[in-house]
C-alpha cells in the first residue's frame, strides 16, 4: 500500500498488550499503519500511556477521563488534566465522553468530568477524542453549550441525521471493526454517502475486532480491514481511502507528516 494508514484510536498502552507489545506495533507497520493516536482512560495510566508512545516510534499519546472509569476519577484530576496537557503537548484531550449503556454509572458525575473536559480541550485549542455510547444526542448538546470545539466521535454508532449534526461542527467520526458486521446497516449507509473529509478509521484495539475475529484480540494492523470495508461500500480505490483519512487524521492531530 503506497499511502500510510493512521489508526485514530488504539489502546495499545493496555495490558493485553504487555507481553508482545512491540511485535503488535511491528505487524501494524508491516501492515502499512503508520501512525496511531493512543487515547486515554484514567489518571493513574497517564504514566503508562506516556512511557509506551515514548518507546514506540508513530504513536501519539492523548490523555483524558473516559466515563466508563468513572470509580478511578477524582475532581482534582481535572486540575492534574491541565497540567499534563501544558507539559507532555498531547495530539488530543480524551478519551472523555458520556455513555448511557453501561449501568449504575452516575450521569450527573458523568456530565461534570465530560464537560470540565471539553473546556480544557477549547483552552488548549486541542482536538476531543470523545466517547457517546448511547449518548450522542447529549454529547453534541454537550458540544454545542461549551462551543468553539473540534474532534472526531469515535465507535460512531448513531443516526445519519447525528452524524450530519457533528459534521456541521466541524467533527469528524471514527469507524472501525464494527463496520464489517452484515448487520451494521445503517453503518454502511453513512460511510457509504458521507464526506471523505469527515472520515477517520480506527481499530480501539484490543476491543471491537473486525468480523473475521470475532471474539479474539484485536489489533492496529487489522485497520486494514476496516479500509476494505469502506472502499468496498463506497466503491473507491482502498489506497485513494488511506491518503484521504491519514490526511484527514494528520490535519485533525497535528502529526508530523515526516514520522509516516
Amino acid at each position: 500500500m503506497a499511502s500510510a494508514l493512521v489508526d485514530s484510536h488504539c489502546h495499545l498502552d493496555a495490558g493485553e498488550f504487555d507481553r508482545d507489545r512491540a511485535a503488535v506495533v511491528a505487524r501494524a507497520v508491516a501492515a502499512g499503519v503508520a501512525r496511531q493516536v493512543v487515547p486515554a482512560t484514567h489518571a493513574e495510566a497517564w504514566p503508562k500511556l506516556r512511557d509506551v508512545c515514548a518507546a514506540h516510534s508513530g504513536l501519539h499519546p492523548a490523555y483524558g477521563l473516559h466515563p466508563t472509569f468513572l470509580e478511578h476519577h477524582r475532581p482534582e484530576h481535572l486540575d492534574t488534566l491541565r497540567d499534563w496537557l501544558a507539559h507532555e503537548r498531547p495530539v488530543a484531550v480524551g478519551e472523555c465522553g458520556l455513555d448511557y449503556y453501561v449501568e449504575g454509572l452516575d450521569r450527573d458525575a458523568q456530565q461534570r468530568f465530560f464537560e470540565g473536559q471539553l473546556r480544557l480541550a477549547r483552552e488548549f485549542d486541542l482536538p476531543l477524542i470523545l466517547h457517546a455510547r448511547r449518548a450522542v444526542e447529549a454529547v453534541i448538546v454537550a458540544i454545542r453549550r461549551v462551543g468553539g470545539l473540534r474532534g472526531v466521535v469515535h465507535s460512531f454508532a448513531g443516526s445519519e441525521e447525528q452524524a450530519r449534526q457533528l459534521w456541521e461542527m466541524d467533527f469528524m467520526i471514527g469507524l472501525g471493526g464494527p463496520l464489517t458486521y452484515a448487520r451494521a446497516k445503517r453503518l454502511h449507509r453513512i460511510v457509504a454517502a458521507m464526506p471523505i473529509e469527515r472520515l477517520l478509521l480506527e481499530t480501539d484495539a484490543p476491543d471491537q475486532p473486525d468480523a473475521s475475529i470475532r471474539g479474539q484480540r484485536n489489533e492496529p494492523a487489522r485497520l486494514t480491514r476496516v479500509l476494505d470495508a469502506v472502499a468496498e461500500l463506497r466503491g473507491e480505490d482502498p489506497d485513494r481511502l488511506a491518503a484521504a483519512t491519514s490526511a484527514n487524521a494528520q490535519r485533525l492531530f497535528g502529526l508530523d507528516e515526516a514520522a509516516a
